[in-house]
């Protein structure tokens, strides 16, 4: 019982998930709102506005900072791995996505044509960033990480 206890006392990790779990939220919504449906796998999936792989990172990375300052080891780790999480985000998945949306039109088109595919399943299109909802994620990460670090500590 100690083990959860000390684990939802740990400042870092609780900004980290509360990170990710507040922009996970707050993409479900900006969906439903936009497109008014609601898509249970918003929750979960990847991709949408706020990015919750920046928000969980850049949660981690600050609440790091707080606690271990800047200077140490801790922080840089944290730092290098929010740089490499939020370019991936912007770069290769978000590119993959884009193919993605291509070829399910062209399945789309050969189908129209008579072509049985059919058999393919749609590929997913939501699993990038553009750059504004990664720093929406970064700053929602880093506001999380300061008002969870300033009321546990």
């Amino acid at each position: 019982m100690q083990f959860f206890t000390d684990l939802i006392q740990n400042p870092i990790l609780m900004s980290a998930v509360i990170g990710w779990l507040i922009a996970q939220v707050l993409k479900t919504i900006i969906h439903l709102i936009m497109t008014r449906q609601f898509v249970a796998e918003r929750l979960v999936g990847s991709g949408g506005m706020p990015s919750c792989h920046s928000s969980t990172v850049c949660a981690l990375t600050t609440a790091t900072g707080m606690i271990y300052g800047v200077s140490g080891y801790e922080f840089a780790i944290a730092c290098i791995l929010a740089i490499v999480v939020m370019y991936d985000a912007m770069g290769v998945r978000r590119a993959a996505g884009n193919q993605a949306k291509i070829l399910n039109e062209m399945i789309d088109m050969f189908s129209h044509m008579g072509k049985n595919l059919s058999a393919h399943d749609t590929l997913k299109e939501f699993i990038g960033h553009t750059p504004i909802q990664v720093f929406a994620g970064a700053i929602l990460g880093i506001i999380i990480a300061i008002v969870v670090c300033t009321l546990m500590m």
